[in-house]
Order: structure tokens, then sequence, then C-alpha cells
């Protein structure tokens, strides 16, 4: 049982084969500046080296002919037929209500994917896309949508609603929905293993900290609150989306800055967080060297962000009325050693704090809390293409 993970982007598709049998990853590969000059496909089968091929991709269906080319390659493949793919796992940015779960792809599922194009319009329209393109390039191979609002619709009402009149709710849809899920949901589990213990039993915080940036309080293995909310822009301030702020600021700035609404998105999407108050970079490697170099921006920018994560820490603590493990993953969670000891820094009145030669990891599962603390502190890198080929595998053995 081989399951393709596919995760298509504006101008982008992620992908891993995965063999189901025993989880081992064959091949992974990324397509990128589809439509745009300089496409290109890096393909790497597993325990090789990387494969660059260049070449015109002008649209998502070519980009995912040259995938399965890639595969099926004499040289460079890992499989001797597409025949040998059971079944495509893709990942959808937003679900809305209609998906607690992963499906199986139908013509009513890829209607409710439309509908809720108004909800994400830069993530969903490109899944589709790309759904539509493998069922045109392998007709009859069952498709799984797995969603990234999923899982957090355990969450209560009380917990998702805005203070808003509820017909806005109950007319428009207007509520928090929570992103990243297939990332929560796999650290979450995997954090429970690594304690060798029951997530029915634990309370876990989850820390996804990358460009994009959300926390979970995950409390007996359901998602109970999440930092991001109808949209992916709020929560936590980001590489370069604003996070939350005051909904009054925004005809303020409108009107001072002379916007109109698609460009106050812009504004608060594309040249806030890290990037708006450094002035020099969404990259927090970039943030970290400057501020290093006494520029007093960047290290605001990252005292903001520290901040920021720490304070939802605290409230998701209180949400799940305590708490067992705090976890980090994704590319700043993972790999920057200083942010996560800043974040950390303030939380030992929990009864933990940063071991700094554990710390000094990067993509590396490990427990980096002093040792016998109450609260254990984790890294574990995230593997969302796991989940989803995990729930494909899953869905299609229902099939069979």
């Amino acid at each position: 049982m081989k399951v393709l993970v596919v995760n298509c982007g504006s101008s982008s598709i992620k992908y891993q084969l995965i063999d189901m049998t025993n989880e081992n990853l064959l091949a992974k590969g990324l397509v990128e500046r589809i439509g745009i000059e300089g496409s290109v496909l890096t393909h790497q089968p597993a325990n090789k080296d990387k494969v660059v091929i260049k070449a015109d991709i002008d649209n998502h269906k070519t980009g995912i002919q040259m995938v399965l080319k890639a595969l099926t390659d004499i040289d460079h493949g890992v499989l001797s037929s597409m025949k040998e793919i059971s079944a495509i796992g893709h990942r959808v940015v937003h679900g809305g209500e209609k998906f607690a779960d992963s499906v199986l792809i139908t013509p009513e599922v890829m209607q409710a994917l439309q509908d809720c194009v108004e909800m994400a319009p830069l993530h969903n329209p490109p899944n589709i896309i790309g759904i539509n393109a493998c069922e045109e390039l392998m007709p009859g191979v069952p498709q799984v949508g797995v969603f990234d609002t999923a899982f957090h619709q355990t969450m209560p009402k009380h917990a998702f609603l805005y203070g808003l009149p509820y017909d806005a709710y109950t007319k428009y849809g207007v509520r928090r929905y929570g992103f990243h899920g297939t990332s929560h949901k796999y650290v979450s589990q995997r954090t429970a293993e690594l304690m060798k213990q029951d997530i029915n039993n634990l309370r876990i915080v989850t820390c996804h900290l990358g460009n994009g940036a959300s926390l979970a309080a995950v409390k007996f293995g359901k998602s109970i609150d999440t930092s991001m909310g109808f949209t992916p822009l709020e929560g936590l301030v980001m590489g370069t989306r604003s996070g939350e702020v005051d909904p009054a600021v925004i005809p303020y700035l409108m009107k001072k800055l002379d916007l109109t609404a698609d460009q106050i998105d812009t504004y608060l999407n594309k040249k806030s967080g890290v990037l708006g108050i450094s002035g020099v970079s969404s990259d927090f490697r970039d943030i970290e060297a400057a501020a290093t170099e006494g520029n007093e921006l960047c290290q605001l920018a990252l005292d903001v962000f520290a901040y920021r994560v720490r304070k939802f820490i605290g409230s998701y603590i209180a949400a799940m009325g305590g708490v067992d493990a705090i976890v980090f993953t994704a590319g700043v969670g993972e790999n920057d050693i200083y942010m996560r000891g800043s974040i950390c820094s303030g939380l030992e009145f929990l009864g933990t704090s940063i071991d700094p030669e554990k710390n000094n990891v990067r993509g590396k599962e490990q427990e980096i809390s002093v040792d016998g603390a109450k609260v254990k502190i984790f890294v574990v890198p995230t593997n969302e293409e796991l989940v989803i080929a995990r729930d494909t595998n899953k869905i299609y053995a229902s099939l069979v």
C-alpha cells in the first residue's frame, strides 16, 4: 500500500510517497514557481541525492505529470508504474464546519470545498486544482481530503464564537476555525508516545512556530482552543502577519493610509508581523543576526514574538486547568534555540524550565526540560505528510 501525499500551493506542489506497510518514506519533492519563469522540480528518492529538473511548468497538471514521471523514472524513480499508487492524500486548508475528519473525495465533497473558497481564497483554489489534476491523470485512484481545520472541530462553542451578533455565525459562518490541525494532531500524539502515556490523560500545549504560527490547547487528545481564527491571520505575531489587533485599527489605518479593503488585507498579511516591526526580514535567522549586531527593532520583534507565544501558553494552561507538556514544532519551533529559551523564560512558576544543554538541538525529537521537571518541554519535528498518509490509508482500507 503506497500513498502519494500532495500539498498544492498557489505556485507550488509539495509531495511525498510513503509505503504504509512500514510508514517508510520512499521519495519526496517540491515543484516550485508554477506558471512563473524559472520553474523547477526538486525530487529526492529516500537515501539518495536530490535530482533537480528545470522545465516550463505552466500549471498544476503539468507539475503533477512531472512528479509522476520522476517517481517512475528508470534512474531516480521508486515505482515501476503509477499503478503502485493505491491512493492519494491531499492537504486541504479549509473545510469549514462541514468536515470534522478526513474524507474520501466525492463530487459532493468537491462542492463543499468550493463553498469554502470564500473563506480561504488563497489556499483552497490550488487544493481543488490539485485534486482535479490527479483525478484527470490517475482516474479511479481513490483521493482523500485531509483538512487543516478538522482537528479543531472539537472546540466548544464558547471557545470558537466571536463577540459578534449570533447571526454572523449562523448565516455567514464567522467563527474561529483554526489551522495547522494536522501538525497539532501529530505532535500532540507523538509527545504522548514520548512520555509513554495515554494522550487521553494529558493536557498539552502545542506550539507550531514557523513563518505562519499557531498554538493549540490539546486536552485529553482533543483541541479545545487554538490561536488562529476565521483565517490564518489571527493570533500570534508571525513572519509577515500581524496576528490579533484591535479591530478599530483597521478602518483607522484605511483612512490614514488611503487603503482599499484588498490593500489593508495585504498590509496585515504581507507587510506586518516581525517583518513590519523589524523592518529587516520575516526570517527569524536574519532578525536574530541583526539583533546580535545591535539592531534594536530586530530585538524588539523577537521580544514581541516570544511574549505573545508565552502569553498564549499561559492562557491555554488556564483553559485546560493545568498542563503536562509544552511542545515546539515547525521551522522556528524545531530549530531556533534562542527563541525556545526566550519563550520559556518566565514559565518557571509551572515547575519547569529549559535545560540549556538539552535545548542545543535542531530538528530532532528531544525533551529539553530540566531533569525532574513537573511540566515536560519537548521539541518534536512535525510530520503533517505522515498524518495525511495515515488518514488516507485508513479510508482506503475501508473501501477494499
